[in-house]
C-alpha cells in the first residue's frame, strides 16, 4: 500500500494534466489547505505569473475571524481573491483544487469565488 502523501500526489498530478487540458489558456485558480489556513492564487501558467492572492493569513481577514481553518475563513478568502482576480483583469478561471476533495472549506471558498464575480 501506497503512502498518504504519494496517493495526494498522484491524484494532484491526475487533476492538473486534465486542467491543463480544458483550461484554453485561462488562467488557474490554485488552493492550498493547511490545518491552520487556507490560501488560493490565480496563476497564468502561460507566462509563470501569481496575477492575484489571498490567504487567512491577511491582515485584514485575521482580524475579522477566529481562526483560518474554518469554513468561514475559506469563504472570505474565495471573496477576498476573487475581488483581487477582477481588479487584475481576470473574469474567467479553471478551477484547482489540488489533490483535495471539493467539499467542506475547499467548496465553501470555490463558491465564495464565484460570487465574487469569478467564473469556472
Amino acid at each position: 500500500m501506497q503512502k498518504q502523501d504519494q496517493l495526494f500526489e498522484r491524484r494532484k498530478r491526475r487533476q492538473r494534466v486534465a486542467l491543463r487540458q480544458k483550461s484554453a489558456g485561462r488562467p488557474r485558480l490554485s488552493i492550498f489547505r493547511s490545518s491552520k489556513h487556507i490560501y488560493a492564487q490565480v496563476i497564468d501558467d502561460a507566462k509563470g505569473v501569481t496575477l492575484a492572492a489571498a490567504s487567512s493569513l491577511d491582515p485584514d481577514l485575521r482580524k475579522d475571524m477566529k481562526t483560518g481553518a474554518d469554513i468561514g475563513a475559506a469563504k472570505a478568502v474565495g471573496k477576498l481573491v476573487a475581488e483581487r482576480a477582477t481588479k487584475a483583469g481576470v473574469k474567467e478561471v479553471v478551477f484547482d483544487r489540488g489533490g483535495y476533495m471539493f467539499h467542506g472549506r475547499v467548496k465553501a471558498l470555490a463558491d465564495a469565488a464565484r460570487e465574487g464575480g469569478l467564473s469556472f
